[in-house]
């Protein structure tokens, strides 16, 4: 695989390696939205939430388009939604070889 390909998806990966920053990205998958509406949804105070939306810009995962005094942010790529829901079901997959295996454990006891 040709390596700029991987630096670009360790890039990215490294964009998204916070727990804020993922949760950005799901509200920012239900649409659009400025600093303030993240805030409020995310109960976190504006320095953290800008501070990740640096981050999520400058790895161009995110844009921000000015409107006035604030800046709406929306996902630069909608297969990012995609990418989440994958992700969420590779979680559950997990969860569900965890339950099987601890019903396993407790059947053995």
């Amino acid at each position: 695989m040709n390596q700029n390909i991987q630096q670009f998806k360790a890039d990215f990966f490294k964009a998204l390696a916070h727990p804020m920053r993922i949760r950005i990205l799901e509200v920012l998958s239900e649409g659009d939205k400025n600093v303030n509406e993240l805030q409020n949804i995310l109960g976190s105070e504006g320095s953290a939430v800008s501070q990740q939306l640096a981050v999520l810009r400058n790895k161009n995962v995110v844009t921000g388009l000015k409107d006035g005094t604030s800046v709406i942010y929306s996902l630069r790529d909608p297969l990012i939604k995609d990418l989440l829901a994958v992700t969420k079901q590779i979680f559950d997959n997990h969860l569900v070889d965890a339950i099987s295996l601890l019903e396993v454990i407790r059947s053995e006891s």
